[in-house]
């Protein structure tokens, strides 16, 4: 009869530490084991949690509340710096469906180069026109004086003096230029044109006094 040597179904407890050992020291076990980068960023967040949960100390929590402030104070003065003051004033809408009468989407660059186009062929009565529309468009765009539909050209010159009250006389001398040729009829004139060009030219390099919601 033939004994074979068989493993103990229930081994001493040196022989269970050392099996144990071994098993563990299989590679599959070391694959789920947590890496450095793991330890790490459970760390930081532990203190993280640890600085804005219920368990931080009064001490911290005056020193948090501080920097805090600090921080908020700093962010504050650096948007003052970047964009300024905020401005209470708001600016007029733009209308570019409709000037003084008629339908005009164009823009005021774009209504000055078409009267500079006419002048040059002559065309004194229309380039008049073109040009004090410009000069109406041009306030639109700059948010001073708004030209809803409606508006006539005396009274968008006299909202435009209010805000350059300096050139209160040429805009309504510039509004009678417009009414002469457009609704009376009178021939235009080079003389005409260069006083409706000169006080385009004035007011788009002039400061307006105060910039409001101004509707002519």
């Amino acid at each position: 009869m033939i004994l074979r040597a068989t493993t103990p179904l229930i081994p001493d407890g040196d022989e269970a530490r050392r099996w144990a050992e071994q098993e563990l020291s299989d590679p599959v076990y070391r694959v789920t084991e947590p890496t450095f980068f793991d330890q790490a960023a459970r760390a930081v967040w532990d203190f993280v949690r640890g600085l804005f949960g219920t368990e931080v100390s009064q001490d911290w929590g005056t020193v948090l509340a501080f920097v805090g402030a600090i921080a908020a104070a700093v962010l504050i003065v650096v948007a003052f710096l970047i964009w300024g003051r905020p401005r209470s004033t708001r600016r007029a809408p733009v209308a570019v469906g409709a000037l003084f009468g008629d339908s005009e989407i164009r823009t005021a660059q774009e209504l000055r180069e078409e009267a500079a186009s006419r002048a040059d062929r002559g065309e004194w009565a229309e380039a008049i026109v073109l040009r004090f529309r410009a000069l109406a468009r041009s306030l639109a765009e700059r948010g001073i004086v708004d030209t809803p539909p409606g508006a006539t050209v005396h009274g968008f010159a006299r909202a435009a003096a209010r805000a350059f009250p300096a050139r209160a006389d040429d805009l309504e001398s510039a509004a009678q230029a417009f009414d002469d040729v457009r609704y009376l009829r009178r021939p235009g004139t080079a003389e005409l044109f260069a006083r409706v060009a000169s006080v385009d030219d004035a007011i788009a390099a002039d400061r307006p006094v105060v910039v409001e919601e101004l509707v002519a």
